[in-house]
Protein backbone atom coordinates (compact mmCIF):
# COMPACT_ATOMS: atom_id res chain seq x y z
CA UNK A 1 0.00 0.00 0.00
CA UNK A 2 1.49 3.42 -0.80
CA UNK A 3 1.64 5.72 1.91
CA UNK A 4 -1.59 8.71 2.05
CA UNK A 5 -1.84 11.42 2.99
CA UNK A 6 -3.07 10.46 6.68
CA UNK A 7 0.76 8.75 6.80
CA UNK A 8 2.22 11.93 5.91
CA UNK A 9 0.39 13.99 8.68
CA UNK A 10 1.39 10.93 11.33
CA UNK A 11 4.57 10.85 10.46
CA UNK A 12 5.46 14.67 10.59
CA UNK A 13 3.34 15.60 13.69
CA UNK A 14 0.93 17.86 11.73
CA UNK A 15 -2.64 18.23 10.76
CA UNK A 16 -4.20 16.70 7.31
CA UNK A 17 -5.01 20.57 6.67
CA UNK A 18 -1.53 21.40 7.41
CA UNK A 19 -0.18 18.67 4.98
CA UNK A 20 -1.99 19.74 2.52
CA UNK A 21 -1.43 23.78 2.94
CA UNK A 22 2.52 22.65 2.21
CA UNK A 23 1.63 20.15 -0.74
CA UNK A 24 0.09 23.30 -2.09
CA UNK A 25 2.57 25.80 -1.63
CA UNK A 26 0.18 27.87 0.33
CA UNK A 27 1.73 30.47 2.90
CA UNK A 28 0.86 30.56 6.37
CA UNK A 29 2.93 27.58 6.98
CA UNK A 30 6.15 27.84 9.25
CA UNK A 31 9.54 26.74 7.64
CA UNK A 32 10.41 24.16 10.04
CA UNK A 33 6.72 22.34 9.59
CA UNK A 34 7.89 22.93 5.92
CA UNK A 35 10.40 21.13 6.39
CA UNK A 36 9.15 18.36 8.57
CA UNK A 37 6.52 17.46 5.91
CA UNK A 38 9.36 17.32 3.54
CA UNK A 39 11.05 14.69 5.34
CA UNK A 40 8.10 12.79 5.87
CA UNK A 41 7.53 12.67 1.94
CA UNK A 42 11.19 11.58 1.59
CA UNK A 43 11.27 9.07 4.29
CA UNK A 44 7.77 7.56 3.42
CA UNK A 45 8.36 7.75 -0.31
CA UNK A 46 4.91 9.33 -0.73
CA UNK A 47 3.83 10.27 -4.39
CA UNK A 48 1.09 12.51 -4.51
CA UNK A 49 -1.95 11.23 -6.38
CA UNK A 50 -2.29 14.39 -8.92
CA UNK A 51 -6.02 13.63 -10.61
CA UNK A 52 -7.25 12.90 -7.15
CA UNK A 53 -6.24 16.06 -6.15
CA UNK A 54 -7.21 17.76 -9.14
CA UNK A 55 -10.66 16.55 -8.98
CA UNK A 56 -10.73 17.84 -5.33
CA UNK A 57 -9.85 21.27 -6.31
CA UNK A 58 -11.80 21.23 -9.27
CA UNK A 59 -8.72 21.72 -11.42
CA UNK A 60 -8.29 22.38 -15.05
CA UNK A 61 -5.19 21.99 -17.20
CA UNK A 62 -5.60 25.31 -20.16
CA UNK A 63 -2.95 24.13 -23.03
CA UNK A 64 -3.74 26.04 -26.54
CA UNK A 65 -1.38 25.38 -29.45
CA UNK A 66 -0.31 28.68 -31.31
CA UNK A 67 0.10 27.88 -35.03
CA UNK A 68 0.35 29.49 -38.29
CA UNK A 69 -2.62 32.05 -39.90
CA UNK A 70 -1.48 29.87 -43.22
CA UNK A 71 -0.19 25.95 -43.94
CA UNK A 72 -1.80 23.25 -46.00
CA UNK A 73 -2.05 19.93 -45.48
CA UNK A 74 0.59 19.58 -42.40
CA UNK A 75 -1.69 21.71 -40.98
CA UNK A 76 -5.40 20.58 -41.28
CA UNK A 77 -3.35 17.31 -39.73
CA UNK A 78 -1.78 18.93 -36.79
CA UNK A 79 -5.57 20.31 -36.19
CA UNK A 80 -7.03 17.20 -36.41
CA UNK A 81 -4.86 15.70 -34.03
CA UNK A 82 -5.50 18.61 -31.57
CA UNK A 83 -9.07 17.52 -31.56
CA UNK A 84 -8.29 14.29 -31.10
CA UNK A 85 -6.61 15.35 -28.44
CA UNK A 86 -9.27 18.27 -26.57
CA UNK A 87 -11.61 14.43 -26.30
CA UNK A 88 -8.87 12.13 -25.23
CA UNK A 89 -7.27 14.86 -22.52
CA UNK A 90 -10.94 15.78 -21.16
CA UNK A 91 -11.92 13.14 -18.86
CA UNK A 92 -7.80 13.98 -17.38
CA UNK A 93 -9.10 17.40 -17.02
CA UNK A 94 -7.30 19.25 -19.69
CA UNK A 95 -8.79 21.72 -21.90
CA UNK A 96 -7.23 21.47 -24.92
CA UNK A 97 -7.45 23.72 -28.23
CA UNK A 98 -5.63 25.57 -31.05
CA UNK A 99 -5.91 29.14 -32.25
CA UNK A 100 -4.42 30.21 -35.94
CA UNK A 101 -2.79 33.69 -35.04
CA UNK A 102 0.80 33.18 -35.67
CA UNK A 103 2.04 35.50 -39.10
CA UNK A 104 5.06 36.02 -40.43
CA UNK A 105 5.84 39.50 -38.92
CA UNK A 106 7.37 39.15 -35.65
CA UNK A 107 5.84 42.09 -34.19
CA UNK A 108 2.46 40.75 -34.41
CA UNK A 109 3.78 37.34 -32.99
CA UNK A 110 5.06 39.34 -29.89
CA UNK A 111 2.02 41.34 -29.63
CA UNK A 112 -0.13 38.15 -29.67
CA UNK A 113 2.06 36.43 -26.80
CA UNK A 114 1.99 39.54 -24.88
CA UNK A 115 -1.67 39.55 -25.13
CA UNK A 116 -2.57 36.01 -23.40
CA UNK A 117 -3.71 36.34 -19.83
CA UNK A 118 -2.20 33.91 -17.15
CA UNK A 119 -5.62 33.81 -15.35
CA UNK A 120 -7.20 31.98 -18.78
CA UNK A 121 -4.67 30.10 -19.88
CA UNK A 122 -1.67 27.73 -18.41
CA UNK A 123 0.30 27.56 -21.07
CA UNK A 124 0.94 27.10 -24.78
CA UNK A 125 2.59 25.33 -27.49
CA UNK A 126 4.37 27.71 -29.80
CA UNK A 127 5.06 27.02 -33.72
CA UNK A 128 6.35 30.36 -34.81
CA UNK A 129 9.62 31.33 -37.22
CA UNK A 130 12.42 32.20 -35.16
CA UNK A 131 13.12 35.79 -34.89
CA UNK A 132 14.55 38.07 -31.40
CA UNK A 133 10.97 39.63 -31.05
CA UNK A 134 9.43 36.43 -30.61
CA UNK A 135 11.85 35.00 -28.26
CA UNK A 136 11.64 37.97 -25.93
CA UNK A 137 7.95 38.00 -26.36
CA UNK A 138 8.42 34.18 -25.28
CA UNK A 139 10.23 34.57 -21.84
CA UNK A 140 8.35 37.37 -21.04
CA UNK A 141 5.41 35.09 -21.48
CA UNK A 142 6.75 32.34 -19.30
CA UNK A 143 7.85 35.40 -16.41
CA UNK A 144 4.64 36.05 -16.03
CA UNK A 145 3.94 32.36 -15.14
CA UNK A 146 2.11 30.81 -18.65
CA UNK A 147 4.47 27.62 -19.62
CA UNK A 148 5.78 27.14 -23.31
CA UNK A 149 6.50 24.87 -25.37
CA UNK A 150 8.66 25.30 -28.25
CA UNK A 151 6.73 22.93 -30.99
CA UNK A 152 8.12 21.84 -33.82
CA UNK A 153 10.31 24.80 -34.85
CA UNK A 154 12.03 26.40 -31.88
CA UNK A 155 13.62 30.02 -30.90
CA UNK A 156 17.12 29.22 -29.75
CA UNK A 157 18.04 31.26 -26.90
CA UNK A 158 14.81 31.15 -25.08
CA UNK A 159 16.02 29.85 -21.41
CA UNK A 160 14.92 26.36 -20.20
CA UNK A 161 12.25 26.28 -22.68
CA UNK A 162 10.85 22.92 -24.27
CA UNK A 163 10.52 21.82 -27.73
CA UNK A 164 8.72 19.31 -28.83
CA UNK A 165 10.05 17.82 -32.20
CA UNK A 166 12.49 15.75 -34.25
CA UNK A 167 15.83 17.12 -34.46
CA UNK A 168 16.27 18.46 -37.31
CA UNK A 169 19.80 18.82 -38.49
CA UNK A 170 19.62 15.23 -38.18
CA UNK A 171 16.11 15.14 -40.07
CA UNK A 172 17.80 16.84 -43.59
CA UNK A 173 21.48 14.98 -42.85
CA UNK A 174 18.98 12.12 -43.36
CA UNK A 175 17.41 13.53 -46.27
CA UNK A 176 20.92 14.24 -47.74
CA UNK A 177 21.97 10.62 -46.88
CA UNK A 178 18.99 9.32 -48.91
CA UNK A 179 19.87 12.03 -52.12
CA UNK A 180 23.03 10.89 -52.12
CA UNK A 181 22.63 7.01 -52.31
CA UNK A 182 19.14 7.78 -54.53
CA UNK A 183 21.59 9.68 -57.51
CA UNK A 184 23.64 6.75 -57.35
CA UNK A 185 26.83 8.20 -58.11
CA UNK A 186 25.57 10.65 -60.74
CA UNK A 187 27.06 14.08 -60.88
CA UNK A 188 24.56 17.12 -60.91
CA UNK A 189 22.64 20.14 -58.71
CA UNK A 190 20.08 19.59 -56.09
CA UNK A 191 16.98 21.72 -55.96
CA UNK A 192 16.26 23.29 -52.41
CA UNK A 193 13.27 24.62 -51.88
CA UNK A 194 11.67 26.03 -48.28
CA UNK A 195 8.38 28.41 -47.33
CA UNK A 196 10.92 30.02 -45.62
CA UNK A 197 14.34 30.21 -44.14
CA UNK A 198 13.12 32.02 -41.20
CA UNK A 199 11.61 29.08 -40.06
CA UNK A 200 14.50 26.96 -37.44
CA UNK A 201 13.50 24.23 -38.67
CA UNK A 202 14.27 24.61 -41.98
CA UNK A 203 17.43 26.38 -41.60
CA UNK A 204 18.31 23.34 -39.32
CA UNK A 205 17.63 21.05 -41.68
CA UNK A 206 19.33 22.78 -44.50
CA UNK A 207 22.22 22.75 -42.45
CA UNK A 208 21.96 18.99 -41.93
CA UNK A 209 21.34 18.26 -45.52
CA UNK A 210 24.39 19.88 -46.29
CA UNK A 211 26.42 18.89 -44.12
CA UNK A 212 26.21 15.11 -45.69
CA UNK A 213 26.10 16.29 -49.46
CA UNK A 214 29.43 18.27 -48.80
CA UNK A 215 31.11 15.43 -46.98
CA UNK A 216 30.12 12.17 -48.77
CA UNK A 217 28.53 13.15 -52.08
CA UNK A 218 30.93 15.54 -54.13
CA UNK A 219 29.42 14.97 -56.87
CA UNK A 220 26.45 16.50 -56.27
CA UNK A 221 25.85 20.59 -56.16
CA UNK A 222 23.52 21.57 -53.42
CA UNK A 223 21.77 24.88 -55.21
CA UNK A 224 20.54 28.25 -52.79
CA UNK A 225 17.53 27.98 -51.38
CA UNK A 226 14.24 28.89 -53.55
CA UNK A 227 11.50 30.53 -51.26
CA UNK A 228 7.94 30.22 -51.82
CA UNK A 229 6.78 32.40 -48.95
CA UNK A 230 3.36 29.73 -49.46
CA UNK A 231 2.57 31.40 -52.47
CA UNK A 232 1.62 29.04 -55.62
CA UNK A 233 2.34 31.49 -58.46
CA UNK A 234 5.77 33.03 -57.03
CA UNK A 235 6.59 29.26 -56.29
CA UNK A 236 5.54 28.52 -60.10
CA UNK A 237 7.49 31.20 -61.28
CA UNK A 238 10.99 30.34 -58.95
CA UNK A 239 11.18 26.84 -59.99
CA UNK A 240 10.57 27.38 -63.25
CA UNK A 241 13.18 29.74 -63.44
CA UNK A 242 15.70 27.80 -61.80
CA UNK A 243 14.96 24.41 -63.82
CA UNK A 244 15.72 26.96 -66.61
CA UNK A 245 18.76 28.55 -65.47
CA UNK A 246 20.26 24.59 -63.67
CA UNK A 247 20.39 22.34 -66.81
CA UNK A 248 21.82 19.55 -64.78
CA UNK A 249 19.21 19.06 -61.75
CA UNK A 250 18.96 15.72 -60.70
CA UNK A 251 17.47 15.75 -57.40
CA UNK A 252 14.92 18.16 -55.41
CA UNK A 253 14.60 18.59 -51.48
CA UNK A 254 11.80 20.43 -50.01
CA UNK A 255 12.74 21.71 -46.63
CA UNK A 256 9.30 22.95 -45.33
CA UNK A 257 6.50 20.91 -43.66
CA UNK A 258 4.19 22.42 -46.05
CA UNK A 259 5.30 20.86 -49.54
CA UNK A 260 2.22 20.53 -52.18
CA UNK A 261 2.91 23.94 -53.39
CA UNK A 262 6.76 23.30 -54.61
CA UNK A 263 6.31 19.68 -55.39
CA UNK A 264 3.69 20.78 -58.01
CA UNK A 265 5.61 23.43 -59.46
CA UNK A 266 8.66 20.83 -59.69
CA UNK A 267 5.97 18.76 -61.71
CA UNK A 268 4.91 21.24 -63.35
CA UNK A 269 8.24 22.43 -65.34
CA UNK A 270 10.34 18.86 -65.06
CA UNK A 271 9.31 15.31 -65.18
CA UNK A 272 9.82 13.92 -61.70
CA UNK A 273 10.52 10.61 -62.98
CA UNK A 274 13.94 11.42 -63.74
CA UNK A 275 15.14 12.75 -60.73
CA UNK A 276 15.42 12.44 -56.84
CA UNK A 277 12.20 13.96 -54.52
CA UNK A 278 12.19 13.94 -51.34
CA UNK A 279 10.46 15.97 -48.81
CA UNK A 280 8.98 16.17 -45.02
CA UNK A 281 5.69 15.34 -43.36
CA UNK A 282 3.08 12.60 -44.38
CA UNK A 283 -0.08 14.18 -45.97
CA UNK A 284 -2.58 12.82 -48.18
CA UNK A 285 -0.94 14.72 -50.62
CA UNK A 286 3.01 13.35 -50.12
CA UNK A 287 1.35 9.63 -49.69
CA UNK A 288 -0.22 9.75 -53.39
CA UNK A 289 2.49 10.77 -54.93
CA UNK A 290 4.74 8.26 -53.16
CA UNK A 291 2.41 6.02 -54.27
CA UNK A 292 2.70 6.59 -57.94
CA UNK A 293 6.56 7.40 -57.95
CA UNK A 294 6.97 11.63 -58.38
CA UNK A 295 8.08 11.56 -54.48
CA UNK A 296 10.92 9.31 -53.80
CA UNK A 297 11.02 9.33 -49.88
CA UNK A 298 8.93 11.56 -47.19
CA UNK A 299 10.96 12.38 -43.81
CA UNK A 300 7.92 12.62 -41.28
CA UNK A 301 7.60 12.88 -37.97
CA UNK A 302 3.99 11.27 -36.12
CA UNK A 303 1.68 14.61 -35.83
CA UNK A 304 -0.28 12.87 -32.82
CA UNK A 305 2.77 11.94 -31.46
CA UNK A 306 3.80 15.98 -31.37
CA UNK A 307 0.10 17.02 -30.13
CA UNK A 308 0.11 14.23 -27.01
CA UNK A 309 3.74 15.07 -26.36
CA UNK A 310 3.70 18.66 -26.34
CA UNK A 311 0.45 18.22 -24.34
CA UNK A 312 2.11 15.91 -21.54
CA UNK A 313 5.19 18.50 -20.87
CA UNK A 314 2.92 21.24 -20.48
CA UNK A 315 1.18 19.34 -17.43
CA UNK A 316 4.17 17.93 -16.29
CA UNK A 317 5.64 21.64 -16.09
CA UNK A 318 2.49 22.94 -14.32
CA UNK A 319 2.84 19.93 -12.00
CA UNK A 320 6.20 20.87 -11.17
CA UNK A 321 7.42 17.52 -12.74
CA UNK A 322 10.05 16.80 -15.19
CA UNK A 323 8.87 15.78 -18.34
CA UNK A 324 9.47 11.87 -19.31
CA UNK A 325 12.41 12.75 -21.48
CA UNK A 326 12.32 9.20 -23.27
CA UNK A 327 8.71 9.19 -23.94
CA UNK A 328 9.18 12.77 -25.55
CA UNK A 329 11.63 11.76 -27.86
CA UNK A 330 9.68 12.63 -31.31
CA UNK A 331 11.20 9.94 -33.88
CA UNK A 332 12.32 10.58 -37.65
CA UNK A 333 10.30 8.45 -39.86
CA UNK A 334 11.15 7.66 -43.08
CA UNK A 335 8.65 6.46 -45.35
CA UNK A 336 8.77 4.96 -49.03
CA UNK A 337 5.96 3.89 -51.18
CA UNK A 338 6.97 0.39 -50.06
CA UNK A 339 6.06 0.96 -46.44
CA UNK A 340 3.16 3.54 -46.45
CA UNK A 341 1.04 0.00 -45.14
CA UNK A 342 -0.75 -0.89 -47.97
CA UNK A 343 1.90 -2.30 -49.88
CA UNK A 344 2.10 -5.72 -51.88
CA UNK A 345 3.14 -7.35 -55.03
CA UNK A 346 -0.29 -6.65 -56.76
CA UNK A 347 -1.11 -3.63 -56.08
CA UNK A 348 2.49 -2.35 -57.19
CA UNK A 349 1.97 -3.82 -60.47
CA UNK A 350 -1.55 -2.37 -60.57
CA UNK A 351 0.11 0.99 -59.89
CA UNK A 352 2.91 0.74 -62.06
CA UNK A 353 1.96 -1.75 -65.08
CA UNK A 354 5.03 -1.05 -67.10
Amino acid sequence: MRPTTKDLAKAAGVSLATVDRVLNGRAGVRRETVAAVNDAIEKLGFVRNLSAANLARGRTYRFRFLLPKSGDLFMDSMIAHIEEARHAFAAEFVDVGYRREIGSDPHQIARVLAQIDPDTLDGVALMAPEAPQVRDATSRLRERGVHVVQFVSGQPGVREADFVGVDNRAAGATAGRIMGRFCGGRTGAILIVSETMNARDSLERRHGFDFVVARDFPMLTALPTLETHGDAERARAIIAKAYATHGAIIGAYVLSSEARLALEAIADVSDPLKQVIIAHERTRFSEALLRNGQLDAVIAQNPGHLIRSALRVLRARCDEREPIASQEDIRIEILLRENLGDWSEETDRARHPS
